[in-house]
């Protein structure tokens, strides 16, 4: 492959996985989750840290009090190191929590630190750590029967994962 093309062949592929692992953990998904990592990856989360199974143990099924999560990437900064590369990737991620008191939205702010690999023409992470910039509580989560902003909802697909994840239906998947 010429030379000059293969960073930017590299650097779609990295993004891809990083934005496949999101998909992936909003949706509790091990398959697409294991598609991301290499089995002997490492993670440390500060609240959760350990090799790849305890990773895929920990988000799959998740915990029973986190119901809905929606991870938003934004940019990845990207530096090279033969077959290696180290990617910074920001992240605001929602959270529905049952924190005792009834369902909270919450979010975090921070950023993805990985060290991703290439092995076989695959990039696939094989570290990553989690650094939180901030968090905030908005408070008592919405209640979807009403709809948003007053407004009923024509179907239920529209309140997102709260009924089945209707984009699996969109792109085919079972």
């Amino acid at each position: 492959m010429d030379q000059d093309v293969k960073p930017f062949i590299d650097r779609a592929k990295i993004t891809d996985c990083v934005v496949r692992l999101a998909r992936g953990e909003d949706r509790r998904d091990a398959d697409l989750i294991r598609s991301c990592w290499w089995p002997d990856a490492t993670y440390d989360y500060g609240v959760q840290s350990g090799d790849f199974p305890s990773y895929l143990a920990w988000v799959v099924p998740g915990a029973d009090a986190i119901k809905d999560t929606q991870h938003v990437l934004g940019q990845s900064h990207i530096e090279w190191d033969d077959g290696k590369a180290r990617v910074e990737s920001h992240v605001i991620s929602y959270h529905r929590v049952d924190m005792g008191a009834g369902d909270q939205d919450v979010c975090i702010g921070g950023r993805y630190l990985d060290l991703m690999e290439e092995r076989d023409g695959e990039w696939r992470i094989s570290e990553r750590i989690m650094l939180y910039d901030w968090y905030s509580e908005w408070g008592d989560a919405i209640d979807w029967a009403r709809g948003v902003m007053g407004y009923p909802f024509t179907a239920e697909h529209f309140s997102g994962r709260a009924v089945g994840d209707f984009s699996e239906k969109f792109f085919g998947e079972s």
